[in-house]
């Protein structure tokens, strides 16, 4: 089945969950940032860095935690009830009137979302199994995100001129409620129980265990870390380079953030069509060297439209990098290990995004912008260079491995691994766990981290 995923009904409604919450959220963000300067005008920037540092860490903190509960809890009322967590915590932000209100309320509602993002995005994969309307499905939702950095900022600016600012955190709380709606008015599929037979604590664990023992996966956050200095380079420093060095207004600033919108949506277009010739290898690792470049170039500090040029590949770059991320992530891992895996990317991805803000929001601030430019050039390159390399250019799916004796317990079925059982009662029903034992053998099959492939061949 080709063509567009959103013929599917469920990708449809949560398509458009998703998008009602962007752009709730792209609104909040605007109003995040006045609400900061009423607070607090003479902190204004440190408040608004505070904040963004609370979001990061939460998003840490709490994605491995939430990839490890899914398997526990229905899908649909999970996220349904986040949804609702989200909404009403952003329905209390215009009543504040202190900082740590402030504070508390962005980390509840980034928790949340922090719950909400990978395990939805691990879902969708469970909706469209045809590979290329996944794929296809990747590039609308860059093409969402993208939207939704050049849109919201706009929408925002129209609304201010008739309402104050804490009626657009009514409007994201709306979007909130809206996705929930969408998501309760889909028949999500269940997930697959996962064969491991250990606490929550251990579930936590194994997304990250999973992730990090996984070459091309170690790869891919490599390339992330590149994403995430260009990207906070360019949220940063957007308005210090605009205002400052080339002594331009507000709507060179959101020219400048138009450009890095458009050479990413650019990409996230092309890539369906590019990733039926090209390996996500050469794709990806092409992104980090965009990257690089383009940030290598910035330290000239050129003319306006040269900056409008270079923000374009930098946005271009990080869509190479960030579309085909969840596809990558989908062959890494068996069905039920979608939530935990995803959930260590998020976090993982969002720990270089914090590393980045530090480096562009503190670097920017004492050595000027062309050698914080230049660190995060080398950095990048760095960083691309270490992904071409632990990444196996012959990535195949089928790997020949060999496997020692192991006796142990967990749940499974009958079929071409566990089917002469030794131990334990065959008559149980299916799935089912009791002590058994897998003699040595060397084979060849679609390799991933699991249970019984612990370590990378």
């Amino acid at each position: 089945m080709n063509g567009t995923p959103l013929r599917n009904p469920a990708f449809r409604r949560l398509f458009a969950g998703q998008v009602a919450s962007l752009f709730g959220s792209g609104l909040a963000t605007v109003a995040l940032a006045l609400m900061a300067y009423s607070l607090a005008p003479d902190r204004a920037g440190s408040t608004l860095g505070t904040a963004l540092a609370i979001k990061m860490v939460s998003y840490v903190a709490i994605a491995p935690l939430a990839g490890a509960l899914t398997a526990r809890l229905p899908r649909r009322a999970y996220l349904v009830a986040l949804d609702l967590i989200r909404a009403a915590a952003v329905a209390c932000l215009p009543f504040v009137d202190s900082l740590w209100q402030v504070y508390a309320l962005i980390f509840v509602v980034s928790a949340a979302s922090a719950g909400f993002t990978p395990v939805f995005q691990a879902t969708i994969p469970d909706i469209l199994k045809d590979d290329e309307q996944y794929t296809r499905a990747l590039s609308w939702s860059r093409i969402a995100y993208d939207l939704e950095n050049l849109l919201s900022p706009m929408l925002a600016a129209a609304l201010l001129t008739v309402t104050a600012f804490h009626t657009l955190f009514v409007l994201n709380a709306i979007g909130f409620l809206a996705s929930a709606a969408l998501v309760l008015s889909v028949a999500l599929p269940r997930g697959r129980p996962p064969a491991r037979e250990a606490g929550l604590w251990s579930d936590i664990a194994f997304g990250g265990t999973l992730y990090l023992r996984t070459l091309r996966l170690r790869a891919l956050l490599l390339l992330f870390l590149g994403v995430a200095v260009a990207g906070a380079m360019v949220i940063v420093n957007t308005v210090v380079y605009v205002r400052t060095v080339l002594a331009l207004g507000d709507t060179d600033v959101a020219l400048a953030f138009a450009a890095f919108g458009a050479g990413s949506m650019a990409v996230a277009l092309a890539l369906p069509r590019l990733l039926k010739h090209a390996a996500e290898r050469t794709v990806t690792v092409s992104g980090g060297v965009m990257l690089s470049t383009g940030l290598a170039l910035a330290t000239a500090l050129p003319s306006f439209g040269g900056m409008l040029g270079l923000w374009a590949v930098l946005g271009a770059g990080a869509s190479l990098v960030q579309t085909p991320a969840a596809r990558i992530l989908r062959r890494s891992c068996h069905e039920e290990d979608r939530s935990p895996l995803y959930a260590a990317h998020f976090a993982l991805s969002h720990l270089c995004w914090l590393f980045a803000y530090l480096l562009a929001g503190h670097g920017g601030a004492a050595l000027g912008l062309p050698a914080t430019f230049a660190a995060a050039a080398a950095l990048a390159a760095a960083a691309t260079a270490l992904a071409w390399l632990l990444w196996p250019a012959a990535d195949k799916a089928e790997l020949e491995h060999e496997h020692e004796e192991i006796v142990h317990a967990h749940w499974h079925t009958h079929d071409d691994v566990h089917h002469d059982h030794n131990e334990g009662n065959t008559g149980e029903k299916e799935p089912h766990s009791h002590v058994h034992r897998h003699g040595p053998v060397r084979h060849r099959h679609a390799f991933v981290i699991d249970l019984h492939h612990r370590h990378w061949p």
